[in-house]
């Protein structure tokens, strides 16, 4: 949870890159300035404007990835599901790779290519951290939770899983128009799609499943969620398309607002993956259920 908590800091830090523009403020890597980051005191280069921003992004970074070592490695000696240690070292892997995106960035001055896929695997990497801290609560731990059938079309499950498709793709076309590798179009036809989406799922848990607490606070959540994201991206399309478009740096309104969109869009994101686990942990895959379950499901 903790490390969850670092990188959705880390991924604020990095729209605040984004934002003020500062993304070649410290134009090498992974030296800084000439000096590794180890050595790099900061009297040196004073840490203004942008520098302030993308050095700090790179120091929260390292420390991110020493976080993710100690857990990964954690996970090795304590967990005794295969998949979990799996899951830990994919981590790993992960933050490696972001690692080499935000450098390849910097040394090919933010091909927008390449800056999206860094701001897109950041998301997957805090939607990787979140499951971890999911799989290790103890509610998950203590027991299997006997699954609910699902005998009505379309089936939660499936709804959820594309779901949380929808709000990824949204997140990619969002941040390939960011780095200037799109442009505004797709992202707003994708978003009444995810609007579409967020609301079926949700609705639908909420009308079948209002007995399940972990169904029905996920719902909530995502459903909530939702509705900020969309005043946000109101906010964010007026300060940036409209309002500051001619502005000759980037304003505080419109920095404020693009940097809460997109740190709400993680929120979506990951919402929506916890939604979607739990979804598939207590519902069946099919409606062929043991009486037991839906003995428990008619009397809910």
């Amino acid at each position: 949870m903790f490390t969850a908590c670092c990188t959705f800091l880390l991924i604020i830090i990095g729209a605040m890159v984004t934002s003020k523009d500062a993304g070649l403020s410290v134009p090498d890597w992974p030296t800084s300035f000439g000096r590794f980051p180890v050595t790099y005191r900061y009297f040196e280069v004073p840490l203004v404007g942008g520098v302030l921003y993308e050095h700090g992004h790179r120091m929260i970074a390292q420390l991110i990835g020493i976080f993710t070592i100690i857990l990964a490695v954690w996970t090795q000696k304590v967990d005794r599901r295969p998949w979990m240690r799996a899951l830990g070292w994919t981590a790993l892997g992960v933050v490696i790779a972001q690692g080499i995106l935000g450098g390849i960035t910097v040394l090919f001055y933010l091909p927008p290519a390449i800056s999206t896929a860094h701001a897109t695997l950041a998301q997957i990497f805090f939607c990787i951290l979140v499951s971890i801290a999911l799989f290790t609560n103890r509610d998950w731990t203590e027991g299997s939770p006997e699954q609910l059938p699902q005998t009505t079309s379309p089936r939660l499950t499936t709804l959820s899983v594309l779901t949380v498709l929808s709000v990824f793709v949204q997140l990619v076309l969002g941040a390939a128009f960011r780095h200037n590798g799109l442009k505004l179009i797709p992202h707003i036809i994708s978003a009444c799609v995810v609007t579409t989406m967020i609301l079926w799922t949700t609705l639908t848990a909420l009308r079948r499943y209002r007995g399940i607490p972990q169904l029905r606070k996920a719902a909530l959540l995502l459903h909530s969620l939702l509705w900020i994201q969309l005043t946000l991206g109101l906010g964010a399309y007026l300060t940036l398309v409209v309002w500051d478009k001619n502005a000759p740096r980037p304003l505080t309104s419109m920095v404020i607002v693009t940097v809460a969109h997109v740190a709400v869009g993680a929120l979506v994101l990951a919402t929506s993956v916890v939604f979607a686990i739990q979804a598939r942990r207590h519902l069946a895959v099919s409606s062929e259920v043991p009486v037991a379950s839906t003995q428990k499901a008619v009397h809910a």
